[in-house]
């Protein structure tokens, strides 16, 4: 059984999060205790509401609680499993919200509380939370008869300590660009093994597509080439925060962009790339129009290579009002006036009369 958990404000997003009913093929609002609205989003709101008179800025747990397949939990197993937990964060009684999901055969489920205190107005403190989930998945499977997860705070045992499960961010950030942690991971640390100094792994890391940046909370960060933003700690295979720092130590700090400044030059990348891309295949497709005999040929096979690309787009997008590139329309209209140029010329050839006259088999006849 894996359990998460941590403070959050927000109660809106968070609301917006749990209820979504398209990344979940179910999505069943179990239980709101110890608030008058009885909707996900109203009781969560007024959940958030109380810390108006504390200084708690993250007023809500979220807790989210996975047995690990194939289990599931019963009803009275999944009421055992959230009193447990409640009870050892310390929020017994505190107003709560208890959201079922699931998603290809697996069910999760989210619980929210409300960190405040009323009677002392305080909010509890959310200190140690990784070992006290720990503690309670291995409580419950051992009551369930669950297979145990191996956690990485409690009942090691000497068990080497498991690799970090990405976090609900880091999950949003690859949806989002495609981008996958394992991927990074495999190529940051490829990179870093394959370097004898900073300066050779910052080059290395470029020449993956990937920029060193300044973080925010962090020494170091890696900008992949989505804009998608890595912990370069997390992303080096074995690497610990104190080694990185000693590795790191003759790059300045300053001489590093910042995220922004680094997502900036990611974009003008990829913008270039692009660029470099479509100029080439038009270059090729321009190869291909001048294999024609005239320039009405040519204008022909750019007007059906445009009307095929139209098809596919509408194809795609559902729409049918896809205009051609900019490039495309300027290479139609140059092909275009090239053609009427030589329209001009033909016509104004025909009506000279000194010009010779095309014989019946062919070429021309011969001036008398």
């Amino acid at each position: 059984m894996i359990i998460k958990g941590k403070s959050r404000a927000g109660p809106q997003q968070l609301a917006k999060h749990l209820g979504n009913a398209e990344k979940n093929e179910r999505v069943s609002l179990i239980e709101t205790r110890g608030t008058v609205a009885q909707d996900l989003r109203g009781a969560l709101v007024e959940m958030d509401a109380l810390a108006a008179g504390t200084r708690c800025e993250r007023s809500l747990y979220h807790a989210a609680i996975s047995p690990e397949p194939p289990h599931r939990l019963t009803p009275e197993q999944r009421a055992e499993a959230i009193d447990a937990l409640e009870e050892r964060l310390g929020l017994c009684g505190h107003a709560r919200v208890v959201v079922m999901h699931e998603k290809l055969g697996r069910q999760h489920i989210h619980v929210v509380w409300s960190r405040i205190d009323l009677a002392r107005m305080r909010s509890v403190s959310d200190s140690h939370n990784y070992r006290k989930h720990e503690e309670v998945a291995r409580e419950l499977e051992r009551r369930f008869g669950h297979d145990r997860v191996q956690g990485a705070h409690h009942e090691r045992d000497g068990v080497e300590r498991p690799d970090r499960t990405p976090s609900r961010a880091e999950l949003q950030q690859q949806e989002r660009t495609g981008v996958t942690g394992k991927r990074v991971k495999e190529e940051v640390t490829a990179a870093f093994r394959a370097s004898d100094g900073p300066e050779a792994f910052r080059a290395a890391l470029e020449q993956r597509g990937y920029l060193l940046a300044r973080g925010d909370r962090r020494d170091y960060v890696v900008i992949d080439r989505k804009g998608g933003v890595h912990s370069l700690a997390r992303r080096i295979d074995g690497m610990k925060a104190a080694e990185l720092r000693e590795f790191m130590a003759p790059v300045s700090l300053e001489a590093v962009p910042t995220i922004d400044q680094a997502r900036e030059i990611i974009a003008e990348r990829e913008r270039r790339a692009r660029e470099l891309k479509e100029s080439r295949q038009e270059a090729r497709i321009e190869a291909g129009y001048s294999q024609g005999d005239d320039y009405v040929s040519q204008t022909q096979a750019a007007l059906k290579d445009h009307q095929r690309r139209q098809r596919a787009a509408q194809e795609v997008t559902g729409r049918d009002d896809v205009e051609m590139s900019d490039a495309r329309r300027k290479r139609l209209n140059r092909l275009a006036a090239a053609n009427k140029a030589v329209e001009e010329e033909r016509n104004r050839t025909e009506d000279d009369p000194n010009r010779q006259r095309g014989a019946p088999g062919g070429g021309h006849t011969r001036s008398r």
